[in-house]
């Protein structure tokens, strides 16, 4: 009897003893937080081991799984992030772009291309969003920013709403860069590139502007050369949007979305300003989102690519123009509004029929829906067309993805995103009031310390940390691997006191 209760005491601590030293094994593999996640526990009465073995190496090579990705993450955004828009693929598929900001100068495309801005010079971060005197700029304001001497690179220390109180003007080799943060643009007159080059402006939102010693354009470019305006939301302006005039010349328009205006965009100073001949701009990757009238663009003189947009609105024309332009348009997706009468996507103005017969006007490529369609003139294969060819179309077939990211660019837990430029809500996902759609996914879905989550915080996936529902980048803590050795020796001491006390000897 005696050997039988020595033996079943035997046989209950050789349990109790295996099942610790296991437990504290798989634990050194296995974080305390993805048991949790699953729930998993051993339970109390009538266990089944090999099910909870075989259970517990299904999820651990889930988990090998999961750290063989977050250990090639990298490489796999990089992958991701591609879109076909080679301006957002340039910078936006680099993790670390805010150490290197002045990379973007190197990703224009179009006829504004050698648009330089800043690159080169220092960096000037705005801190306050005021404008008290136009005429003594306040350190540390935009307008002492756009206002200093040679290259500067403009960023912003937060977000913020910038009402100006008169049009800001910005001297040459000058990038305003909003990425990260939300800057808006509003009050008097607004941005004014006047009689300079090399201007970039780059992720802000442009509304509401209003005359004060200009018209009220949201950006007025004069007599200026190699500016290129990529990311911006723009809507509601007293004027244009944006007016490119007397002599401009070198200019691209990229990756915008434009909503809520009458007079969208023009390009060319007046029918009798022969200046204008000279004139090259790129529009290219818009948007042309909800309640726009006309002029996407209207042109005047010179040779226009319009290439790759998306025009979701009009009402009565997207593509115009008088004084013999030459449009070159391509790739573009031309939605017609459900008016019967608004179909034509072209609108020749101050014009009769046997004048702009001889227009060059072509489309190629381009996408009708809805009973949309354009009206070419002039000779299809004229070699003017090469003065208004400045990139190689996408397929119109692409254009959502090409156009996925047109307007700002809002700050995000892993990076940045567009707010969702089809719809209407710059706080619930694009536009400029609540309840748009197409909101942009948030960055680094595999925390991997430093993108969604901080390092040492982990993430969905325990990128950077002891954290993370599957494996940590991080060894095994101390406690694990303390654990291990403490039930060992407990183990060979219990072992060692069997024997030393005869309970194999039965």
């Amino acid at each position: 009897m005696a050997n039988t209760l020595q033996r079943t005491h035997i046989q209950i601590i050789f349990v109790v003893l295996f099942s610790c030293f296991f437990y504290n094994f798989l634990s050194s593999f296995v974080s305390s937080s993805s048991i949790a996640a699953f729930n998993l526990t051993l339970p109390h009465e009538h266990p089944y081991p090999e099910h909870i073995v075989q259970e517990l190496h299904r999820r651990v090579n889930v988990s090998l799984s999961r750290r063989k990705t977050l250990e090639t993450a990298q490489v796999k955004d990089q992958f991701s992030c591609v879109t076909g828009n080679p301006i957002d693929d340039c910078w936006k598929c680099d993790p670390n772009w805010p150490a290197n900001r002045q990379h973007l100068a190197d990703c224009a495309i179009g006829f504004g291309y050698k648009a330089l801005g800043g690159k080169g010079g220092p960096i000037y971060v705005v801190t306050d969003p005021s404008d008290p005197d136009p005429h003594q700029p306040k350190p540390g304001t935009l307008r002492d920013a756009v206002s200093q001497p040679g290259p500067v690179w403009i960023i912003f220390a937060h977000d913020m709403i910038i009402k100006l109180k008169t049009s800001l003007v910005v001297s040459s080799f000058k990038t305003i860069d909003g990425r990260g943060v939300h800057v808006q643009v509003t009050g008097g007159g607004c941005i004014s590139i006047e009689h300079v080059t090399n201007v970039i402006i780059h992720n802000i939102n442009i509304h509401d502007c209003y005359p004060s010693s200009s018209d009220g354009d949201g950006l007025h470019i004069f007599s200026s050369s190699n500016v290129w305006v990529d990311h911006c939301t723009m809507s509601n302006c007293a004027d244009g949007l944006i007016d490119c005039t007397v002599g401009s010349t070198a200019i691209t328009i990229s990756n915008n979305y434009f909503s809520h205006h009458d007079k969208v965009m023009l390009l060319g100073h007046s029918d009798d300003y022969s200046a204008d001949r000279g004139m090259q701009v790129t529009v290219a990757f818009n948007r042309f989102g909800e309640k726009l009238n006309q002029r996407m663009p209207r042109c005047r003189f010179g040779y226009f690519h319009v290439v790759n947009n998306d025009y979701t609105s009009w009402v009565e024309y997207a593509v115009g123009g008088s004084s013999k332009p030459t449009i070159n348009s391509q790739g573009n997706r031309y939605i017609a509004p459900t008016n019967p009468n608004a179909k034509e996507v072209t609108r020749r103005l101050d014009a009769k029929g046997e004048e702009w017969e001889s227009w060059n006007w072509r489309t190629e490529g381009d996408l009708m829906v809805n009973g949309a369609f354009f009206v070419p003139s002039g000779d299809g294969v004229n070699p003017q067309y090469s003065l208004a060819s400045s990139m190689d179309p996408k397929p119109a077939a692409y254009i959502d993805q090409l156009t996925l990211n047109a307007g700002i660019l809002v700050p995000n837990p892993g990076g940045i995103t567009n707010p969702g430029s089809r719809g209407s809500g710059i706080s619930s996902g694009g536009g400029l009031t609540p309840g748009g759609g197409n909101g942009g996914a948030p960055g680094g879905v595999y925390g991997a310390g430093g993108t969604y989550n901080p390092p040492g915080d982990g993430g969905d996936y325990g990128g950077g940390g002891d954290g993370g529902y599957f494996f940590s980048n991080a060894p095994p803590s101390p406690s694990y691997q303390t654990s291990i050795i403490l039930s060992t020796i407990l183990i060979i001491l219990t072992l060692y006191y069997f024997v030393t006390n005869s309970y194999f000897h039965l």
